[in-house]
Protein backbone atom coordinates (compact mmCIF):
# COMPACT_ATOMS: atom_id res chain seq x y z
CA UNK A 1 0.00 0.00 0.00
CA UNK A 2 1.14 3.52 -0.69
CA UNK A 3 1.97 5.68 2.30
CA UNK A 4 2.37 9.41 1.74
CA UNK A 5 3.84 11.15 4.73
CA UNK A 6 5.05 14.21 2.84
CA UNK A 7 3.13 15.81 -0.01
CA UNK A 8 5.75 18.08 -1.49
CA UNK A 9 9.22 16.85 -2.43
CA UNK A 10 10.63 19.84 -4.34
CA UNK A 11 11.67 17.30 -7.00
CA UNK A 12 9.56 18.99 -9.66
CA UNK A 13 10.68 22.55 -9.02
CA UNK A 14 12.83 22.54 -12.14
CA UNK A 15 10.08 21.30 -14.46
CA UNK A 16 10.78 17.56 -14.31
CA UNK A 17 8.94 14.70 -12.68
CA UNK A 18 9.71 11.07 -12.01
CA UNK A 19 8.00 8.22 -13.80
CA UNK A 20 7.24 4.98 -11.96
CA UNK A 21 10.53 3.63 -13.30
CA UNK A 22 12.46 6.47 -11.65
CA UNK A 23 13.24 8.04 -15.03
CA UNK A 24 12.98 11.85 -14.99
CA UNK A 25 10.90 13.52 -17.70
CA UNK A 26 9.78 17.06 -18.45
CA UNK A 27 6.37 17.85 -17.00
CA UNK A 28 5.14 18.61 -20.52
CA UNK A 29 6.28 15.19 -21.80
CA UNK A 30 3.50 13.43 -23.69
CA UNK A 31 3.49 10.47 -21.27
CA UNK A 32 3.15 12.80 -18.30
CA UNK A 33 0.43 14.79 -20.08
CA UNK A 34 -1.46 11.59 -20.90
CA UNK A 35 -1.62 10.32 -17.33
CA UNK A 36 -2.35 13.87 -16.18
CA UNK A 37 -5.42 13.92 -18.41
CA UNK A 38 -6.45 10.52 -17.03
CA UNK A 39 -6.22 12.10 -13.56
CA UNK A 40 -8.37 14.99 -14.79
CA UNK A 41 -11.00 12.52 -16.04
CA UNK A 42 -10.93 10.86 -12.63
CA UNK A 43 -11.53 14.23 -10.93
CA UNK A 44 -14.45 15.08 -13.22
CA UNK A 45 -15.94 11.66 -12.46
CA UNK A 46 -15.56 12.51 -8.77
CA UNK A 47 -17.68 15.62 -9.32
CA UNK A 48 -20.26 13.61 -11.29
CA UNK A 49 -20.50 11.22 -8.34
CA UNK A 50 -21.88 14.09 -6.24
CA UNK A 51 -25.02 13.68 -8.34
CA UNK A 52 -25.25 9.89 -8.74
CA UNK A 53 -26.37 7.04 -6.54
CA UNK A 54 -27.01 3.32 -6.66
CA UNK A 55 -25.66 1.34 -9.60
CA UNK A 56 -24.33 4.39 -11.48
CA UNK A 57 -22.36 5.53 -8.46
CA UNK A 58 -20.99 2.02 -7.84
CA UNK A 59 -19.83 1.79 -11.46
CA UNK A 60 -18.15 5.19 -11.22
CA UNK A 61 -16.37 4.19 -8.01
CA UNK A 62 -14.91 1.13 -9.77
CA UNK A 63 -13.92 3.28 -12.75
CA UNK A 64 -12.12 5.76 -10.50
CA UNK A 65 -10.07 2.94 -9.03
CA UNK A 66 -9.36 1.57 -12.52
CA UNK A 67 -8.17 5.01 -13.62
CA UNK A 68 -5.55 4.95 -10.88
CA UNK A 69 -4.43 1.56 -12.22
CA UNK A 70 -4.37 3.04 -15.71
CA UNK A 71 -2.35 6.04 -14.56
CA UNK A 72 0.13 3.72 -12.87
CA UNK A 73 0.36 1.73 -16.11
CA UNK A 74 1.10 4.87 -18.14
CA UNK A 75 3.51 6.16 -15.50
CA UNK A 76 5.64 3.04 -15.77
CA UNK A 77 7.11 2.55 -19.26
CA UNK A 78 7.70 -1.01 -20.37
CA UNK A 79 11.26 -2.19 -19.73
CA UNK A 80 12.92 -5.56 -19.92
CA UNK A 81 13.31 -7.20 -16.52
CA UNK A 82 11.69 -4.56 -14.30
CA UNK A 83 12.79 -4.48 -10.69
CA UNK A 84 9.16 -4.80 -9.58
CA UNK A 85 6.25 -6.12 -11.65
CA UNK A 86 4.36 -3.05 -12.91
CA UNK A 87 0.63 -2.63 -12.51
CA UNK A 88 -1.00 -3.06 -15.93
CA UNK A 89 -4.57 -2.64 -17.13
CA UNK A 90 -6.03 -6.02 -18.08
CA UNK A 91 -8.47 -7.11 -20.77
CA UNK A 92 -10.88 -8.16 -18.00
CA UNK A 93 -11.22 -4.52 -16.92
CA UNK A 94 -12.19 -3.55 -20.48
CA UNK A 95 -14.63 -6.45 -20.71
CA UNK A 96 -16.33 -5.34 -17.48
CA UNK A 97 -16.90 -1.90 -19.03
CA UNK A 98 -18.42 -3.56 -22.10
CA UNK A 99 -20.85 -5.53 -19.94
CA UNK A 100 -21.84 -2.37 -18.07
CA UNK A 101 -22.35 -0.46 -21.35
CA UNK A 102 -24.53 -3.24 -22.76
CA UNK A 103 -26.66 -3.44 -19.60
CA UNK A 104 -27.24 0.32 -19.32
CA UNK A 105 -27.69 0.88 -23.05
CA UNK A 106 -30.34 -1.84 -23.13
CA UNK A 107 -32.47 0.31 -20.81
CA UNK A 108 -32.27 3.47 -22.98
CA UNK A 109 -34.52 4.98 -25.59
CA UNK A 110 -32.93 4.42 -29.02
CA UNK A 111 -31.00 7.41 -30.38
CA UNK A 112 -32.57 9.10 -33.38
CA UNK A 113 -30.20 12.06 -33.56
CA UNK A 114 -27.05 13.33 -31.95
CA UNK A 115 -27.78 14.79 -28.53
CA UNK A 116 -26.72 18.05 -26.96
CA UNK A 117 -24.51 17.47 -23.96
CA UNK A 118 -26.29 18.45 -20.79
CA UNK A 119 -29.50 17.69 -19.00
CA UNK A 120 -29.58 17.30 -15.25
CA UNK A 121 -26.47 17.81 -13.11
CA UNK A 122 -25.42 14.14 -13.18
CA UNK A 123 -25.79 13.91 -16.95
CA UNK A 124 -23.95 17.17 -17.59
CA UNK A 125 -20.99 16.10 -15.45
CA UNK A 126 -20.94 12.64 -17.03
CA UNK A 127 -20.91 14.23 -20.50
CA UNK A 128 -17.97 16.39 -19.40
CA UNK A 129 -16.17 13.31 -18.05
CA UNK A 130 -16.80 11.61 -21.40
CA UNK A 131 -15.09 14.43 -23.30
CA UNK A 132 -12.10 14.41 -20.94
CA UNK A 133 -11.80 10.62 -21.31
CA UNK A 134 -11.81 11.06 -25.09
CA UNK A 135 -9.03 13.64 -24.84
CA UNK A 136 -7.04 11.23 -22.64
CA UNK A 137 -7.55 8.54 -25.27
CA UNK A 138 -6.28 10.84 -28.04
CA UNK A 139 -3.17 11.66 -26.00
CA UNK A 140 -2.51 7.99 -25.23
CA UNK A 141 -2.93 7.05 -28.90
CA UNK A 142 -0.42 9.75 -29.84
CA UNK A 143 1.94 8.46 -27.15
CA UNK A 144 1.54 4.90 -28.49
CA UNK A 145 2.75 6.12 -31.89
CA UNK A 146 6.03 7.15 -30.22
CA UNK A 147 6.52 4.71 -27.33
CA UNK A 148 5.31 1.30 -26.24
CA UNK A 149 1.97 1.54 -24.45
CA UNK A 150 -0.14 -1.30 -23.13
CA UNK A 151 -2.89 -1.65 -25.78
CA UNK A 152 -5.45 -2.35 -23.04
CA UNK A 153 -5.01 1.26 -21.89
CA UNK A 154 -6.28 2.55 -25.25
CA UNK A 155 -9.12 0.02 -25.27
CA UNK A 156 -10.09 0.94 -21.70
CA UNK A 157 -10.24 4.66 -22.45
CA UNK A 158 -12.21 4.03 -25.64
CA UNK A 159 -14.81 1.98 -23.75
CA UNK A 160 -14.80 4.42 -20.84
CA UNK A 161 -15.91 7.32 -23.03
CA UNK A 162 -18.71 5.11 -24.39
CA UNK A 163 -19.71 4.10 -20.88
CA UNK A 164 -19.79 7.70 -19.66
CA UNK A 165 -21.93 8.72 -22.65
CA UNK A 166 -24.40 5.91 -21.96
CA UNK A 167 -24.41 6.76 -18.26
CA UNK A 168 -25.16 10.42 -19.05
CA UNK A 169 -28.14 9.35 -21.14
CA UNK A 170 -29.21 6.96 -18.38
CA UNK A 171 -29.06 9.81 -15.86
CA UNK A 172 -31.27 11.86 -18.21
CA UNK A 173 -34.33 9.72 -17.55
CA UNK A 174 -32.93 6.78 -19.50
CA UNK A 175 -32.70 8.99 -22.56
CA UNK A 176 -36.18 10.48 -22.33
CA UNK A 177 -34.83 13.89 -21.23
CA UNK A 178 -32.02 14.00 -23.83
CA UNK A 179 -32.07 17.17 -25.90
CA UNK A 180 -31.69 16.29 -29.56
CA UNK A 181 -29.52 18.22 -31.97
CA UNK A 182 -31.52 19.97 -34.66
CA UNK A 183 -29.11 20.62 -37.56
CA UNK A 184 -29.26 24.24 -38.74
CA UNK A 185 -31.92 25.15 -36.18
CA UNK A 186 -30.64 28.68 -35.66
CA UNK A 187 -29.93 29.74 -39.24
Amino acid sequence: MVQLTRIYTRGGDKGKTSLGSGERRAKYDLRVAAYGTVDEANAVIGVARLHTEGDLDAILERVQNDLFDLGADLCTPEVEEPEYPPLRVLAEQVERLEREIDKLNGELQPLKSFILRGGNAAAAHLHLACTVARRAEREVVELSDREVVNPEVVRYLNRLSDLLFVMARHANGKGEADVLWVPGANR
